[in-house]
């Protein structure tokens, strides 16, 4: 029973930092794409991205007072083709 809950966790862990080191690894590839393709359709659809916020997020305790956000989320195509690489890579070390 410890077993599965231990695996359970790894693999928990192991889709965070899959999706983390994904995203930014497709924001990379937006960046690069932004300053190396030319003005065309490709660069249009490649770079075209879809923002969910959320925030800011107040916590004001009696001695403490803290803000967070607003965090924003941004994906697009070279976004999930950075996280499908890393996905890929991270299956082929298993």
């Amino acid at each position: 029973m410890n077993g599965l809950r231990n695996e359970r966790q790894r693999a928990g862990r192991r889709t965070f930092w899959v999706l983390v080191i994904g995203l930014f690894l497709g924001g990379l590839f937006t960046l690069l794409s932004e300053l190396f393709l030319p003005d065309s359709a490709a660069r249009d659809f490649l770079t075209t991205s879809v923002a969910a916020s959320l925030g800011p997020i107040h916590l004001d305790l009696v001695a403490v007072a803290l803000t967070l956000g607003p965090l924003t989320l941004t994906l697009n195509v070279l976004t999930l083709v950075g996280v499908l690489i890393v996905a890929l890579v991270a299956r082929s070390l298993i």
